[in-house]
Order: C-alpha cells, then structure tokens, then sequence
C-alpha cells in the first residue's frame, strides 16, 4: 500500500477530475453553438482573436499550446466561413495575420456573453474567494507539472 498524504490523494484526485470538468465543459460549448455553424475548435480561434486581438496562426498555437499545423486547419475553416479575414503582416510577409469579421465579432461576443450567463447559474452557490482559490491552485500545479515534463525531457 502506498503511504501517501491527504493532501497528495487530494492534489492526485483534483488533476484526474480535470478530464471530466473539460469534457463536461466542452459539452456545455457545443450546446451553446447549435445553430451557429461552429465546432468547438473554430470558436477557440475566435475567441483567441476577440481576446488578443489580431495574430498570427503560430501565435495562436502558442496561446492554445496546440501544435501549429492543427491550428492552422482551425484558422482555415474560420476564414472560409467568413468569421476571420487575412491581414498582411508587416513583421513576416509569408505570415498573414488573422483578424475577426464584424460577422465573427458579433458571433464570439453573442457566445461569450452567453457562456458568461451559464458560469453564473453554476456558480450561484459557490463563493467568489472559493473560485480564486481553485483558480490560483489550478494555475499553479499546470505550471509546476509543465516544468516537470520539460525538466523531463
């Protein structure tokens, strides 16, 4: 038998519940899109490009940590829906940068704002200080694990 702490179990068991809160959170994403013509991976583009304003598709890998060449099929399906257009790009003539329509900015928004309503109906009973510990131990162990798989290498 392992003879481990609480606080490992507890740490172990928060990191495998990860999988689970994504799958129920990108179930949620996909029943927020009916309608609108979008798969959950040309939404993340839009909202990166709402967020951060226009960018390149390699920086676009590099905020989503996915590899470039899928991204790149996530940007290609967003231009040819008419949501994002090409920009030149005044630092890398063979790396346009991608912005959002007006079509694409009134899409995100219309989404984000109802993603927003749906946080608060499921954090109705939850206090905000228990949100900010969550977020803050979330971030931290991503962080720490990230430096142990580079650390790994």
């Amino acid at each position: 038998m392992y003879n481990v702490t609480m606080k490992a179990e507890q740490l172990h068991q928060l990191i495998w519940m990860s999988r689970p809160l994504m799958q129920a959170a990108e179930a949620c994403v996909e029943a927020g899109l009916v309608g609108t013509n979008l798969t959950v991976r040309m939404r993340a583009v839009l909202e990166m490009l709402h967020k951060y304003g226009e960018q390149t598709v390699p920086e676009i890998a590099a905020r989503l940590e996915i590899k470039r060449q899928y991204v790149q099929i996530m940007c290609n399906e967003t231009l040819t829906s008419g949501l994002v257009e090409q920009r030149p790009n005044p630092r890398h003539k063979r790396s346009p940068v991608l912005a959002l329509t007006d079509h694409g900015r009134t899409l995100i928004e219309e989404i984000i704002s109802n993603e927003m309503k749906l946080m608060e109906r499921v954090g109705a009973n939850l206090r905000s200080e228990s949100i900010s510990t969550a977020l803050e131990v979330v971030l931290t162990v991503a962080d720490r694990l990230k430096t142990q798989a580079e650390e790994s290498e």
